[in-house]
């Protein structure tokens, strides 16, 4: 970087959606060069997503944002670099506040924005959610088949590999019951998380979308999962009050699920022959509905969100796909952010003023809109029936 961004460089803007180049270290760069950053997810150094020496605590997001974050109190007033900042993490962050001053409107309470973190969080426990699904349906499609051993999807190949072997990974609610028999805690940190001992790309659960309706998704770890349910955390008398049940319920395009089967045919190994992104050109086909589904209060669920077709896309922005879109309109909005507030700090998504963010990312996410979801999660026999809403009568894996 060194010889890209020599002595004198001023104003430069360090964008990073690599695999496997630590975030933590490329944000102390930028820090003590001046420079303003940004990332989509909390990247390691390689050694950790396929490391079988350590732990899966050390494995997780989780731990993963919390060495992070010990950065911030060293960055305080310093240039603006924005952790997890893409389609999800990052823009989901945003759709969660106007879900939830939408959700306001409709039940009658105060449509006041909300000044601060305790507030918002006030906001969401005085609505009743319990749970919010990052609520995604992938069904672009391309003309070639998927090949045998191979793994197709429509943003990254290594990326979706390494995330679907990590350890699934959740905010935990106030509302949960026990932890699930393969659930552990964290013995450091927010606490905001739990992690299960199973990969992500192979627990389900019940979940919905507007066009697809009752689906599956796969409880796939990311940040937001993490970050949502520590920002809406309310605390009160040093004891936690109130917190949301968090995590992504993905379901990828029919091809990525089929690759997906494959991959964990043999208990888990990568043996995956090659990748291959769907390009634009490519998919003949389809659309990316990605949003956020808040469940358990008094309307049932609610989902808000961007659905994006390919061929939107296409005239929108040529050489993406929408996923792809859906990504990058998010980073340069995140950018345009850093740059009107240039002395933040580190800051994540959920810091951000939603509705600056999503004035300059709307006009690149098709349709943007809200629905309240005809859904209520069946029972499953044998698990917890006291709340419908609680992540054991959501799963569908075996544990």
């Amino acid at each position: 970087l060194n010889a890209c961004l020599p002595e004198g460089t001023q104003d430069a803007f360090i964008i990073n959606v690599a695999n496997e180049v630590s975030s933590r270290d490329l944000i102390a760069y930028a820090a003590a060069r001046g420079f303003h950053y940004i990332d989509t997810v909390v990247e390691p150094w390689s050694g950790v997503y396929f490391n079988d020496a350590l732990s899966k605590a050390d494995q997780t997001n989780y731990a993963l944002r919390e060495q992070l974050l010990t950065l911030k109190p060293q960055l305080v007033g310093a240039k603006t670099v924005v952790s997890c900042c893409g389609a999800n993490p990052g823009m989901v962050s945003w759709l969660v506040k106007e879900a939830l001053l939408n959700l306001a409107t409709d039940l009658g309470h105060s449509s006041d924005v909300p000044a601060t973190r305790t507030q918002w969080a006030q906001l969401m426990m005085r609505l009743g959610v319990k749970g919010i699904h990052i609520a995604e349906r992938d069904s672009q499609r391309a003309h070639e088949p998927r090949q045998a051993g191979e793994f197709v999807n429509t943003w990254s190949t290594d990326g979706c590999v390494a995330e679907c072997l990590q350890p699934a990974e959740l905010g935990w609610g106030t509302h949960e019951g026990p932890l699930p028999s393969d659930g552990h805690a964290h013995a450091n940190g927010c606490g905001a998380a739990i992690y299960l001992n199973k990969p992500g790309g192979t627990v389900k659960v019940q979940t919905w979308t507007p066009t697809h309706g009752n689906h599956f998704g796969f409880v796939v770890t990311h940040n937001e999962a993490i970050s949502i349910a520590d920002y809406f955390s309310l605390h009160g008398y040093g004891k936690l009050v109130y917190r949301p049940t968090c995590h992504y319920a993905y379901h990828p395009s029919d091809a990525t699920v089929d690759a997906l089967d494959e991959l964990f045919s043999e208990a888990g190994r990568r043996h995956y022959s090659g990748g291959r992104v769907l390009t634009e050109h490519e998919i003949v086909s389809g659309a990316d509905e990605l949003g956020v589904l808040l469940y358990g209060h008094s309307r049932g669920a609610y989902w808000y969100g961007s659905r994006l077709c390919i061929e939107e896309a296409r005239r929108l922005a040529p050489h993406q796909n929408a996923t792809g879109l859906q990504v990058a309109s998010a980073i340069v909005s995140g950018m345009i952010y850093a740059i009107r507030h240039p002395n933040e700090g580190l800051i994540e998504a959920d810091e951000m003023d939603h509705r600056e963010c999503l004035m300059f990312q709307s006009p690149y996410l098709g349709e943007v809109f809200g629905v309240y979801a005809p859904w209520q999660p069946e029972a499953v026999i044998g698990q917890d029936e006291d709340d419908r809403w609680r992540f054991a009568n959501l799963r569908i894996d075996q544990v």
